[in-house]
């Protein structure tokens, strides 16, 4: 395990202070807020933490013994996190049920809330299988790692920061992402291979925590290609997570390659919504995101 991915883990590791109160310690981001995926990834660590392992088995679905899984999350984010502060997430236990279990939490700063979070979480239970087949993407190996990247299309300052922000985390881009390609409008489609910088735990919650971080990267970039935009590494847009809400279909590893498949359907109005499918590199659905956001052009002074 890398040092930088060492401390992105105890970054999402919680205190519990109470039944069902934990408090987490924040860190800024590129911009002077907290980064929404840790506030995310955080916020279903809490949830996490308070499903029990031993829930009633659904008759003929579960396997023995099973804790219950996240299968799905939405979210809101309400206020700019204070990175200068530890934040308390509320969990409210909504419901127990024999296959699934619903958790609601309410991320607190300065005592108001700056985000909310939906989680389900259920037991593993077969049933029917189809899927949207895996887009031809190139072997994420033979592209560029983020160091080697960055510094050829950034100011060295804004690089840096960038690469550090990310160091737990290997992001390749498959395509040039909007800062590297700022002035040429083109289909608002990318794509992106991701990995942690190291081994994890075998815990599956692990793996959709650190997914669930990673999320939040690179999704609204896609808003921006339509319009040529270099995006907030560059200051010619002004942007902001406004929800996010993640369906985690079947397992993966979040330290083994994964394809995040990005495009945006739509923006107007100051908005811009992205939408995308996660693919493990042998092609299974994983993982199906959307994410809207706050995308304003800065008006000249």
């Amino acid at each position: 395990m890398t040092e930088a991915l060492d401390a992105l883990l105890d970054l999402l590791d919680l205190e519990q202070i109470e039944r069902d109160y934990f408090r987490g310690r924040s860190r800024s981001a590129l911009v002077p807020r907290v980064f929404g995926g840790q506030v995310a990834a955080q916020a279903l660590v809490a949830a996490g933490r308070t499903v029990p392992a031993d829930l009633p088995q659904a008759l003929g679905s579960a396997r023995a013994g099973e804790t219950p899984t996240a299968h799905s999350l939405h979210a809101y984010f309400l206020r700019a996190g204070d990175p200068g502060a530890p934040i308390v997430y509320m969990v409210d236990r909504i419901r127990d049920g024999r296959s699934f279990t619903t958790r609601r939490v309410v991320a607190v700063q300065h005592g108001q809330p700056i985000f909310h979070l939906s989680a389900s979480f259920q037991t593993y239970e077969e049933g029917l299988e189809h899927q949207a087949d895996m887009p031809p993407a190139p072997d994420p190996e033979s592209l560029p790692t983020a160091a080697e990247m960055l510094p050829r299309h950034l100011p060295a300052d804004v690089a840096e920061r960038l690469i550090e922000a990310r160091a737990a985390v290997d992001l390749r881009y498959a395509d040039a992402p909007p800062w590297a390609s700022a002035g040429t409008p083109r289909e608002p489609r990318s794509q992106v291979w991701f990995r942690t910088n190291g081994k994890l735990a075998d815990d599956p919650l692990l793996h959709i925590v650190l997914a669930t971080y990673v999320s939040d990267m690179t999704l609204l970039d896609s808003v921006l290609l339509a319009h040529g935009r270099g995006g907030w590494a560059v200051g010619d847009v002004v942007g902001a997570s406004l929800d996010h809400a993640m369906w985690f279909h079947r397992p993966f590893r979040a330290d083994e390659w994964l394809l995040y498949d990005q495009e945006s359907p739509s923006a107007s109005a100051g908005r811009g919504l992205g939408q995308a499918r996660i693919y493990t590199q042998d092609g299974h659905l994983a993982v199906t995101v959307i994410q809207e956001g706050v995308v304003r052009v800065p008006r000249p002074l």
